[in-house]
């Protein structure tokens, strides 16, 4: 359940009251996870793995009503028009008027003395440095530039030059303290939803994308991390091959890695990274787990991916570096795809559990390891994930051969679809998997209008809010009789 698709006003969910209810809700339905999508700063395509920083969290997610009536009259939050239909996230109204409305109590709160209102303040944005002073003053300066990306900034700024940046400091210090002042806001909203949640036995499962967008201040920053020429171009950009799915591949665009470069210093980035993300979620799914071990990388400048190639990834050196830095840590590996046996090696040498993918299971051959028979208990079982259809929609996407292999397997009604999302509920959930998340449009039953991302689609991603109805009394009551019936109370 991604944060964004939390009901509640302001034209997206958000660190309110409406997540608190969330949370309740999930304890009285006998949950002990709530998975969530990267909480970052989303960027091109509104897409959470687009982030303007790996670091930096999304102030779109700062309840606008933990503001006082001093600070931020009703008058004020009511002036600004977020969109009518509260099942959609309308990206771009948030765009024109969330970050003026939070601007202006920010204005109010500096005004005040932030340091005597929250003397938390400066030693959060001391401990926070490594990476807070670049993301706010690329940010203050992206807004100065109407938003294009840093390369297409001049070449002082471009090049991070300190001659060039200088004068900027000073003309853009009050957005530098603002995007850091939001940073702060952020990160103490969500601590206290955590510490809440925490408390109700509930934990948060995270997201860590394996790549960086091109225009975030990580990159802009700190080339040196990333595959890149002399003028600040990426020698190599990330993606997948041709496959069954699509003739040209999957062309993402992210800098790929200098694997050797982190190899040589430790994996010091990584393991700060890993653990500023283990700060806000109790267990973490890497993403891309297969680029850990060999990533696909197409020349920067190509149209799609067809002309890319394989390279080694870090593989164990990288995980050891953490665990030597950073003691056992609970990460699942989203191994998703077509796996090969250097990464199921890689896999098993980890030690973290896997994904598991009831959608993916049906092959009519019968062969596939997705299907519940071939699963191990260090797994995590899900029907589906945030880039496939719903239950209800997909069952309509199959084949006529995997529907009848699907209801054959099942034991369904191939006539009577009423029961089939919660047969298949049922059997992830009386798995042998150690752990077991169902996302939140199938246990609402809810169609296409609930799909989190479709992947290689621009625009209308991302969207889906729940309705605040929804999580009603006799949901709860269902998924708490399934989850003690399968002794996952």
């Amino acid at each position: 359940m991604p944060i964004f698709s939390l009901p509640g006003k302001y034209g997206i969910g958000c660190f309110g009251k409406e997540a608190y209810n969330f949370a309740d809700s999930l304890k009285a339905a006998g949950q002990t996870y709530w998975q969530i999508l990267p909480l970052g700063p989303a960027g091109y395509g509104d897409s959470p793995y687009q982030s303007f920083s790996t670091f930096a969290g999304n102030p779109y997610y700062i309840d606008i009503e933990s503001f006082p009536e001093t600070v931020l009259p009703k008058k004020i939050r009511n002036s600004f028009d977020f969109g009518k239909d509260s099942s959609k996230v309308d990206y771009g109204r948030l765009y024109e008027g969330r970050l003026e409305l939070l601007y202006h109590a920010y204005q109010v709160e500096n005004y005040c003395g932030l340091e005597k209102e929250y003397p938390e303040f400066e030693p959060f944005c001391r401990e926070n440095d490594f990476w807070l002073s670049d993301y706010a003053l690329f940010m203050s300066i992206k807004e100065d530039k109407g938003g294009l990306p840093w390369y297409e900034w001049e070449k002082g700024l471009r090049d991070h030059d300190e001659k060039a940046l200088e004068p900027l400091r000073s003309r853009l210090g009050d957005r530098i303290r603002f995007h850091k002042w939001l940073q702060f806001r952020f990160h103490s909203q969500w601590k206290a939803l955590k510490d809440y949640a925490n408390k109700l036995g509930i934990r948060f499962i995270g997201d860590l994308p394996i790549y960086v967008s091109y225009d975030s201040s990580d990159v802009w920053a700190s080339p040196e991390l990333f595959a890149m020429d002399g003028e600040r171009r990426p020698r190599w950009v990330a993606g997948v091959p041709p496959d069954a799915f699509s003739a040209t591949g999957q062309l993402w665009g992210n800098p790929v890695y200098d694997w050797g470069y982190h190899e040589r210093t430790g994996f010091g980035w990584w393991i700060k990274r890993i653990e500023k993300s283990f700060e806000l979620v109790d267990m973490l799914r890497l993403d891309h787990f297969r680029g850990f071990d060999e990533y696909y990388c197409v020349p920067f400048g190509d149209p799609t991916a067809e002309g890319g190639h394989w390279e080694k990834g870090p593989g164990m050196k990288l995980f050891d570096a953490v665990k030597r830095k950073l003691g056992d840590k609970a990460i699942i590996a989203e191994d998703l795809g077509i796996l090969t046996d250097s990464v199921r090696e890689l896999l098993k040498e980890s030690g973290y559990p896997g994904m598991k993918v009831l959608e993916f299971a049906f092959d009519p051959d019968g062969k596939s390891d997705y299907l519940p028979h071939h699963w191990i208990r260090n797994c995590v079982g899900y029907t589906g994930t945030h880039d496939n259809q719903t239950l209800s929609a997909w069952y309509g996407e199959l084949s006529r051969a995997e529907l009848r292999f699907m209801t054959d397997y099942m034991d369904l009604d191939p006539k009577d679809r009423s029961g089939w999302n919660d047969r298949m509920i049922r059997s992830v959930l009386g798995s042998t998997a150690d752990t077991a998340i169902i996302p939140m449009g199938d246990w609402l039953g809810l169609g296409k209008e609930a799909r989190i991302n479709a992947p290689s689609t621009f625009g209308g991603n991302w969207t889906w809010r729940m309705d605040k109805k929804a999580f009603d009394r006799k949901l709860i009551k269902r998924m708490r009789h399934f989850s003690e019936l399968y002794g996952r109370i």
